[in-house]
């Protein structure tokens, strides 16, 4: 049984900090931001708005668009590193705030790739018949972890939610192979104390050779080449480690996703955000070849071949 994307959602603050708003705040420039990470402007959600409301109305898009009624949920899969509380779950908050009495729900820690690990958690179960319609949901409120006094990672984080509804799907379509992976070994180059702490040189590598690598592999598992791709969707975090990436896939610039421009790196919520606004632009139609491709704290890592459509 094929298992694929049914219907995606998104949600994001209206508060929108743009690079010059964040020149008043500390020692930076629009210039300094856009050349080394493309990142333009990113949205910040008010004091009360939390992670679970963003993922619920994300969850409630996706719903629409797949056609689904919450109550057929199997499961939810909440893909963050911010949480409301360490528990209940935020996956559970969404469970209750969406109505869906009959899924089984958890959260899951991967970071920025959280929302590759949630796509094949769902996969698995919908594979072997287990679970028919799993919710995925990458959802950050990173604006309550950063220091707003460190120029060298303030700059980067926004807010905001992206979900899908997984489920069968016709043959050849779906998820046609995959990769996850993690180096422990590199978890304390990003990681969170009291805020989010960063070793840049050392992640920047890391994500260079690990997001082009992993991406040619999933084509090779799947049996396809670069020749294959229709579209690149990364993990939005910094436009020159996109950019290595596409130039591996040997894709042209319009043939990758840079919602960064807008909403700054969202972590785990940064790929299903990505893939609302391709859609909505036409950039994404059925049955093109995507490859979505992500890494994060931990080390992590994750990268997917995808055929659109149901």
């Amino acid at each position: 049984m094929n298992a694929g994307i049914l219907g995606i959602g998104s949600y994001v603050p209206e508060r929108i900090v743009t690079n010059y708003d964040l020149e008043q705040m500390m020692d930076t420039s629009d210039e300094w931001i856009r050349t080394r990470t493309g990142i333009e402007e990113r949205r910040i959600a008010s004091d009360d708005v939390d992670t679970s409301h963003m993922a619920a109305e994300a969850a409630k898009q996706a719903l629409e668009d797949a056609g689904i009624a919450a109550e057929q949920l199997d499961l939810i899969l909440v893909a963050t590193v911010t949480p409301d509380y360490a528990f209940p779950s935020v996956a559970c908050m969404v469970q209750d705030q969406i109505g869906a009495k009959h899924a089984a729900a958890m959260d899951i820690s991967a970071a920025c790739a959280g929302f590759m690990y949630g796509m094949i958690t769902a996969q698995q179960f919908i594979q072997t018949g287990a679970y028919k319609y799993v919710l995925i949901i990458g959802s950050e409120k990173l604006s309550k972890i950063v220091d707003w006094n460190d120029r060298n990672t303030a700059v980067l984080f926004g807010d905001g939610a992206g979900a899908a509804i997984m489920g069968p799907v016709s043959e050849g379509r779906g998820v046609l192979s995959f990769e996850l992976g993690a180096d422990g070994s590199g978890g304390m180059h990003l990681y969170q104390g009291e805020h989010i702490t960063m070793n840049g040189r050392e992640v920047f590598k890391f994500a260079v050779r690990q997001m082009g690598d992993s991406s040619l592999r999933v084509l090779e598992k799947a049996g396809l080449t670069k020749e294959d791709v229709n579209f690149l969707v990364p993990h939005q975090a910094n436009i020159r480690i996109m950019e290595s990436s596409r130039q591996r896939l040997s894709l042209p610039e319009e043939k990758m996703s840079t919602t960064i421009r807008k909403f700054g790196n969202t972590s785990s919520s940064s790929i299903p955000l990505a893939l609302v606004e391709e859609r909505t632009n036409g950039r994404i139609k059925d049955d093109d070849l995507i490859v979505l491709v992500g890494f994060g704290g931990g080390l992590t890592w994750g990268a997917v071949a995808l055929r659109w459509g149901r």
